[in-house]
């Protein structure tokens, strides 16, 4: 079987297990403080993945943003933040989203083999445009990913992209924030949707660490026989 990176999920959510709200506005499911921890755990990966429709919703750079992070990583001989990687399945992306802003980070985006033209014409040099598959499929973007020397992969969401690396047995660790409040409503975006995961009532995950952040709690759960828990 072919290599593929160390894959951890980094993800929030309220009690009831929703992404955010029902509308457009953005939720704030976290505080500063867990902000900067994921902004570490950012800086330790090779590449930071999100769906298209997180690129699309949300709207983020995906960039680490303490300098000294920043500098500690160009000191490494890498890169100041990490590659961007997203996933879509239509082709339909902004190129004036800050997904592809111009900064010093490569940018990756996998399409459904039929768009991938569509893809390429509409983004042009902004990104590197590869065939995801017919449909898309989350391991052999995987195991690209590894060729591409992705030794350590962070997955930011969405709920899709969750449930794809987690129903595919890809990931090896899941971090998991929870936030001090009810969502309430069944429009809003869940965690992950239906599917047959390997973790069930008889395959149960192993909880690794829990730490309060002050007004939430981090989860971390092992996945896989390659959970580390540096």
């Amino acid at each position: 079987m072919a290599e593929r990176p160390y894959t951890l999920l980094s993800c929030g959510t309220s009690i009831d297990g929703y992404l955010g709200g029902a509308t457009d506005q953005r939720l704030a499911l976290s505080n500063d403080a867990d902000f900067d921890r994921v902004d570490a755990v950012r800086a330790g990966c090779d590449a930071i993945m999100v769906g298209a429709a997180t690129v699309r919703k949300d709207n983020p750079r995906l960039l680490v943003r303490s300098p000294a992070r920043r500098d500690e990583r160009v000191a490494r001989g890498l890169p100041p933040s990490p590659i961007k990687v997203t996933v879509t399945g239509c082709g339909e992306l902004d190129v004036c989203a800050n997904f592809f802003a111009r900064d010093d980070t490569e940018k990756l985006v996998y399409c459904a083999s039929a768009t991938v033209a569509q893809a390429r014409a509409s983004l042009g040099p902004a990104a590197t445009v590869i065939d995801g598959g017919r449909p898309v499929d989350m391991r052999r973007i995987s195991e690209d990913l590894a060729a591409r020397g992705v030794r350590r992969l962070m997955v930011e969401g969405g709920g899709t992209v969750h449930t794809q690396f987690l129903t595919g047995d890809l990931a090896d660790e899941l971090q998991l924030v929870v936030a001090p409040f009810f969502v309430g409503d069944s429009r809003a975006r869940r965690f992950v949707g239906d599917g047959q995961f390997p973790w069930n009532p008889h395959r149960r995950a192993a909880l690794a660490e829990v730490r309060q952040i002050g007004d939430v709690v981090l989860l971390r759960y092992a996945l896989s026989s390659r959970f580390r828990a540096d």
